[in-house]
């Protein structure tokens, strides 16, 4: 076997293990959140009503939880995302350029807020935008 095919054996088998630590690492998060959902059904369960759990603010989380997943899948099939230098001037991977849009998006909700009112749709698309053009310029 020449070294170009050893290298890659070596790849397919490092990216194989790394999968399945992933999918464990997913299948554990889905397991604690069934059996967190369950247990807050019981009489037993905290008073969360001071925390306003609405819809929204489920749907909120629940979006942040998928994007931190899809981020983890997508880094264990295609490590490393490829560093680039955007037109910030730092180089950046896939996870960083999540975090500055999460928190732009966070900002632009909170300027949304403050100076147009809780009419949050249009936020929710420019927040969008904003981070179409993180993913796309930084």
């Amino acid at each position: 076997m020449s070294s170009i095919q050893q290298d890659k054996a070596k790849a397919v088998s490092g990216n194989a293990s790394g999968l399945r630590g992933m999918l464990l690492f997913v299948g554990f998060v889905l397991f604690v959140v069934g059996a967190a959902y369950l247990w807050f059904q019981t009489e037993s369960a905290p008073n969360l009503a001071w925390m306003a759990w609405t819809r929204p603010t489920a749907i909120f989380f629940i979006t942040i939880l998928c994007l931190l997943l899809c981020m983890c899948l997508w880094e264990a099939l295609s490590p490393g995302g490829g560093p680039r230098m955007g037109i910030l001037r730092f180089e950046t991977t896939r996870g960083d350029r999540l975090f500055l849009s999460l928190l732009g998006s966070a900002f632009i909700h909170l300027a949304w807020l403050g100076f147009v009112g809780p009419d949050l749709w249009k936020a929710l698309g420019v927040s969008v935008v904003y981070a179409l053009l993180v993913f796309s310029l930084v």
